[in-house]
């Protein structure tokens, strides 16, 4: 179905709007901080959000368990109890694999090959999974993560060629294309995971913009109204498109990711919907930072 057209509207802060939606789902990087602390702005935005009665859950990729966000957040200046709950893609999969109720779920195995960033087994932890050395020994592939050194596709090929021979579905807890690593930009999971596809592996995302963390968070705030929740992100990609694609309000933050394209901007709104170059990935309003 072709996704309507919206004319995005620029606004200065989301007190304009607050009156349009119950509750908020709120990407973190680039929105609330870029790993260093929380933007101040954002946190009195989250602030007057919380007293104006709406219900704000942080929803994220990150291919970590939802609370080792909430410590990390928390420890880039913004508490707990300043906002409702996280939910990353890591968590979703987690539990996707505890309950084994929906696909992909259900289908795959209980020895898994684990990819993650800094050896982390939370994604696992408490489950009747078994991790496995070796490619040959695995029923699928769960990628949370890489670390720099691993970031680049050539180095699994050979894992890779095996994995496709032997059918095995790759499982991808944080679709990012790309990080922040130590050399500045580079590959992130989801671009390991494309790369997998392209190879002829099976591939299921968990995580914005695929509908399973969409449907999970709509969950986790009780089931409102999609019509009532607004995704704020700085991601055309994936904050926009996920939230468009659920039904969703959407606000596009232009200070992150696409602040070297939106940078003096003779008609910003213009250029969101340019640089969109698709209706679906359009969002209803933009802001230059989280401000209330």
């Amino acid at each position: 179905m072709t996704a309507q057209r919206v004319v995005p509207r620029v606004i200065t802060g989301l007190r304009e709007v607050a009156d349009q939606f119950d509750a908020v789902l709120l990407d973190q990087w680039g929105a609330l901080h870029e790993g260093k602390a929380i933007f101040p702005d954002a946190r009195k935005c989250v602030e007057e959000l919380r007293r104006a009665g709406r219900k704000i859950l942080v929803l994220s990729n990150s291919g970590k368990r939802s609370q080792e966000n909430v410590k990390r957040i928390a420890d880039l200046g913004l508490p707990p109890d300043t906002y409702d709950g996280v939910l990353t893609s890591g968590e979703t999969a987690w539990r996707g694999l505890r309950d084994r109720d929906i696909a992909p779920f259900r289908s795959l195995g209980r020895k898994c090959f684990l990819i993650t960033r800094g050896g982390d087994q939370s994604i696992i932890a408490g489950l009747p999974i078994a991790q496995v050395e070796k490619i040959s020994d695995a029923d699928f592939i769960l990628l949370g993560g890489l670390d720099d050194a691993a970031a680049s596709a050539d180095m699994w090929r050979d894992m890779f060629n095996t994995a496709v021979a032997r059918h095995l579905p790759l499982l991808c807890a944080n679709p990012d294309l790309t990080m922040f690593g130590a050399g500045g930009l580079m590959p992130a999971a989801g671009s390991l995971a494309a790369h997998y596809s392209a190879m002829g592996g099976a591939v299921t995302y968990i995580g914005k913009p695929h509908p399973p963390i969409f449907a999970a968070a709509l969950r986790e705030l009780g089931n409102p109204k999609p019509d009532r929740v607004v995704v704020i992100g700085d991601s055309l990609d994936h904050d926009v498109l996920g939230g468009r694609q659920a039904g969703l309000l959407t606000v596009l933050i232009t200070s992150g990711v696409h602040a070297d394209a939106l940078r003096s901007a003779p008609d910003l709104a213009r250029s969101v919907s340019r640089l969109a170059a698709n209706p679906g990935k359009e969002p209803h309003w933009v802001i230059e930072h989280l401000v209330w």
